[in-house]
Parts: C-alpha cells; sequence; structure tokens
C-alpha cells in the first residue's frame, strides 16, 4: 500500500471529497483506486477563518510499481509502513518459571498482556482494587462520603494514574517499532473507541478507562495470567551476586508477610509509590533523580477557549472541545508550561497520602463538561531539592520536597481536603482571594478561596506570574480575572528513576525490570504501554536465557 500525507480539506468536506483528494494527488482514474484507508486525521487551526482538517490515507491501487515510476517531486507519497506487531519470543512447553509483574497501570497491564500472550503466564501483582470498587472509593472520598484509602485511589489500584485522568493517548516518546500501534489496537480490542487509531490527539475518557482496563485484565486471566488485587510488595529480598551486578533478585516479601519467590521480576510501580521507591533505597537497587516539575491547575470556562483556539467555527461538530498548549521561558531560567490539558473537564483531588492536598484534572470521552483546566506548572532546579536532601545529590529529596508542596497545601486548605484557590488577578496582584467570581472551580472534594503564595516556593511563584500575562496575549481570554488557580499539582512525573542498562535490567540488580512511569521511562498512558511492551520482551528474553541455562 501507499501512504499519502497532507491531504488538506475544508471542516464541512464529504467521504467523496476525501476520495476525490487522493484521487487528484495519484492523477489516477477511480477504478484504479481498490482501497483507501484512513490513518490520521489532525486539524490545522493556523487560521482561525479558515480552519482545515489534515489528513492522511493509505491507498491500495492498480499499477503501484507504475505510479511510483513515473511519481514527480511533490506532496509526500510512499510506502505505508508495516505497523504489524511480531511477537519476540514464545515460552517453551514446561517452562517453570513465571514471572511476575508488580503494578496495574498501564504499563504493568501491557508488560503482563505480551508476556501472557507470548505463554509465559505472569502474575500480576497490584496493591490497589479493581477499578470498580476503586472507582466507588475515589468518588466517595471527592464526595466527602468516603474517607482517603492510602492504598485504593486516584492514583493507586487497576488502572493506574491515568485511571482518574482524560485518558490521553499521545506521545512523543521514539517509536520506531510501532509498539504504539499495538498499544491502541488493544486498548480498542479492549472497549476503546475505534476513533483513537486515526485521530491526531486521541483521548478515552475515564469512564471509558474503568471498560477497557476490565478488557485487559480478561484479556490476561484468558491467557493463563493471573491478577491479584490488595497485594502490596513491601521489599524485595535480595541475595548477592557474581559478575558486574552485586545484587540478584531472590523473592519478594508481601504486606501479608507471605514471602514469594521470583527470580525475574518487571516492576511498575507509578509516579506515586514513594514507599516502594524508599523500600528500594533502603535494600540497594540503584536510584538516580529525574528532572520534574510542580504547579497549580488553572480554570477557565470551556467556551472561551473554543472561541479562542476556533473563532467562529467553535462547535463544530468536527473540532470538538479544543485544547491548547502553551510554554514560557521565564528570566529567572525556569519553563513554564501547560501539562495534562482536559477540555471539559474537572480538577480532582489525587492524593495519595492523609493529610495532603493533590491536584489533577480528568475528563469524560464527551468532554462537555463546563471547564477547561490544565495544569501550569514549573521546572525545578537542584537548588530547590537541597533543602530536602538527607545527603547530597539524595535521590528521594524530591519525593520529600512534593509531600511538603503538598502538606502545605492540605494547611492552606483548611486540613479538610479541601483545595487552596485563588483568582488569576488576585495571584497576579499579591493579594488573598476570599471569594471566587464568576468561574466556578469544579475541584473535589471542595476549595478554599485564599493566598496561593505560602504554598508554591518562590522561584515558581515568580515563574508563574511572569507567564500567565504572556500566555494572555497568545490565548485570547486566557488572563480572564476570574480564571480559578488550584494548588498544587506535583505528580507531573516521578522524581525518581531507576536507572537500568541495554536490555532494561536494573544498573545493580539481576532479574529486576524496572519499567513505566515510575521508573522514569514515561510520561502518560500511551508512552508507559510502549515501555510495558518493551519490559515484556526483555523479561521474555531473560526467562529463554534462563531456560536454556538451566536446559544446559
Amino acid at each position: 500500500m501507499l501512504r499519502l500525507a497532507e491531504l488538506k480539506l475544508p471542516l464541512d468536506h464529504t467521504e467523496e471529497e476525501l476520495t476525490q483528494a487522493v484521487l487528484r494527488r495519484l492523477k489516477i482514474p477511480p477504478d484504479q483506486l481498490l482501497e483507501q484507508r484512513l490513518v490520521k486525521r489532525s486539524i490545522d487551526a493556523r487560521r482561525r477563518d479558515r480552519i482545515q482538517l489534515i489528513y492522511s490515507v493509505d491507498v491500495l491501487v492498480r499499477h503501484e510499481q507504475a505510479l511510483m515510476k513515473r511519481r514527480r517531486p511533490g506532496p509526500p507519497l510512499k510506502q505505508a509502513p508495516d505497523t504489524r506487531y511480531r511477537m519476540v519470543a514464545q515460552a517453551p512447553p514446561g517452562l517453570e518459571a513465571h514471572p511476575v509483574v508488580v503494578g496495574a497501570g498501564p504499563c504493568g497491564y501491557f508488560a503482563a498482556l505480551l508476556l501472557a500472550q507470548m505463554g509465559f503466564k505472569p502474575l500480576l501483582l497490584e496493591r490497589g482494587q479493581p477499578v470498580k470498587q476503586r472507582t466507588q472509593q475515589t468518588f466517595a472520598f471527592w464526595r466527602g462520603q468516603q474517607a482517603l484509602d492510602p492504598e485504593s485511589n486516584a492514583q493507586f489500584g487497576e488502572g493506574g494514574a491515568g485511571t482518574f485522568s482524560d485518558g490521553k493517548l499521545y506521545s512523543q516518546v521514539s517509536d520506531p517499532e510501532h509498539y504504539g500501534r499495538k498499544v491502541l489496537e488493544e486498548l480498542v480490542a479492549c472497549g476503546a473507541n475505534a476513533e483513537i487509531l486515526t485521530v491526531h490527539r486521541p483521548h478515552i475518557g475515564t469512564f471509558k478507562l474503568a471498560t477497557v482496563v476490565r478488557g485487559l485484565r480478561s484479556r490476561i486471566e484468558a491467557l493463563g495470567g493471573e491478577v491479584r488485587f490488595g497485594c502490596r510488595v513491601d521489599c524485595l529480598l535480595l541475595e548477592p551476586s557474581g559478575g558486574e551486578k552485586p545484587f540478584s533478585l531472590k523473592a519478594l516479601l508481601l504486606a501479608d508477610g507471605q514471602q514469594l519467590p521470583c527470580r525475574h521480576l518487571v516492576l511498575a510501580p507509578g509516579h506515586s509509590a514513594r514507599d516502594c521507591f524508599a523500600m528500594l533505597d533502603q535494600v540497594g537497587v540503584q536510584l538516580e533523580r529525574k528532572p520534574f516539575s510542580v504547579g497549580v491547575r488553572i480554570e477557565h470556562p470551556q467556551p472561551l477557549i473554543d472561541q479562542a483556539r476556533w473563532g467562529a467555527m467553535a462547535g463544530h461538530p468536527r473540532l470538538g472541545a479544543a485544547e491548547y498548549k502553551l510554554v514560557h521561558h521565564a528570566s529567572n531560567g525556569r519553563c513554564v508550561y501547560s501539562f495534562c490539558m482536559c477540555p471539559g473537564g474537572f480538577v480532582v483531588g489525587a492524593t495519595s497520602e492523609e493529610g495532603r492536598v493533590v491536584t489533577n484534572g480528568m475528563s469524560q470521552h464527551s468532554r462537555n463538561e463546563r471547564n477547561a483546566n490544565s495544569g501550569l506548572v514549573v521546572t525545578l532546579e537542584p537548588e530547590d531539592l537541597q533543602p530536602y536532601e538527607r545527603h547530597p545529590g539524595d535521590p528521594l529529596a524530591g519525593i520529600a520536597l512534593q509531600r511538603d508542596l503538598e502538606q502545605r497545601a492540605f494547611c492552606s486548605g483548611g486540613g479538610t481536603y479541601a483545595a487552596p484557590a485563588q483568582r488569576l488577578e488576585d495571584f497576579l496582584a499579591g493579594c488573598p482571594s476570599t471569594t471566587l467570581g464568576t468561574i466556578a472551580a469544579s475541584y473535589q472534594p471542595g476549595i478554599t478561596p485564599t493566598d496561593l503564595a505560602p504554598v508554591l516556593p518562590q522561584p515558581i511563584l515568580t515563574a508563574l506570574r511572569e507567564a500567565l500575562p504572556q500566555f494572555a496575549r497568545r490565548l485570547r481570554g486566557y488572563g480572564h480575572p476570574d480564571a480559578v488557580l488550584t494548588a498544587v499539582e506535583t505528580r507531573t512525573s516521578s522524581p525518581v528513576r531507576i536507572p537500568r542498562d541495554g536490555q532494561l535490567e536494573s544498573l545493580n540488580t539481576r532479574g529486576l525490570i524496572p519499567a513505566g512511569e515510575g521508573a522514569g521511562y514515561a510520561g502518560g498512558i500511551l508512552s508507559a504501554g510502549i515501555d510495558g511492551i518493551r519490559a515484556a520482551e526483555a523479561m521474555a528474553a531473560q526467562l529463554l536465557a534462563a531456560s536454556s541455562k538451566s536446559a544446559a
């Protein structure tokens, strides 16, 4: 097949007009076009008075080789890539060593799914609860009907942190193997809308994600894998190892006291598994710091963002709720940027620890709530972490900083899990808000109008106050005086990385494959799923090598 890119059509085009555009590009009659398949659709809104849709299309034509030979320079036309996934291994009959995966987020689930599809029958351990129970617990906490469960909440449980988000499925990671396509196809097979295969910035939505993760679990179990919930790993039991790596994985100590023999582990704990990182540090697994950012959530009416992005075409069914992406490099050296923008969504409490407030954004598939929200975060520098270090270069200093800011937010909000919030105009003027204006905050479990200055470090405040007016110049209406800032956004990514070698194994612990966002190798559902596939392939290679060695 051939791939045509950059086919531009007006918003109100018909399917026939898309076909005619293909024929014009190829300069062939209709009877020579055998098949036409949509690959990608994106939006070109650089001119709000002439918004266009841009397509990539795969086509099957008669006399393809002759067509390519007479092709003249012009718009892109190339062979369509083969995006089919091919298993790299198959478990041999009678294999006794079954791999363990820890963490039922997107990375852990895709690692377990791929291992199951290769016949390795993995055991997947998750500290939280199945998604239905977890959802009930989380929504009850937001509504003030139930106390926070530190083991099952917006961060922990089936589906991982991404379950209570917009369900975004785009990533900037390099993916030459087309693993992202494998992830999307499996999600569709488990209940996601097929449109995620073709739209430029796909998303699933929170309630849809609950269905999808149950589908992933069912597929793993149908292939002989096992998923256990309420099963927290409290310690990795290591033993001395010969060679370059001082340790080898021996077993897992579970929270109920059970010792589970384990020589091969994919560890996908998620970015909020702070107790896990502390345990790894204590037993000697090599860790290092990773850059991350902190800030606030900002809310505007969704129609305001739609109008700013789409102009007179706002509300067009082919456009949907508008998104934005903003970046500013502040004069104090900090980068300020929008993060995890949720069109037509709401802000939620995402803490996993008692006595702390954390904000995050989420949207349903319809994206039809009244407000748009986005993280507005600022990069941290090494000097920000120094007051939190136990020793120079402490890999856990970022966690200590996060906890400090989250505790400040809890206190500023009144100590009830309400979040501190401030009108944009008041924030820029440096005066506390006593009430909100025309824009209602969507945060659950509720907000307390106040001053955000005591919550955020001064360099972060300075950078935000410089960036906000700049963003208002770029996006009409962004500087609305009643826009709501809610603190604090700390879980942008893991502050820790578990370094690994070219075979994805821990640098100093044999048998341990750290993976996903918590380990420092992903940033969102799609990239975490991709890393889960890579981790599964690395684990399969380990298992086959161990099996061959044992047989010899």
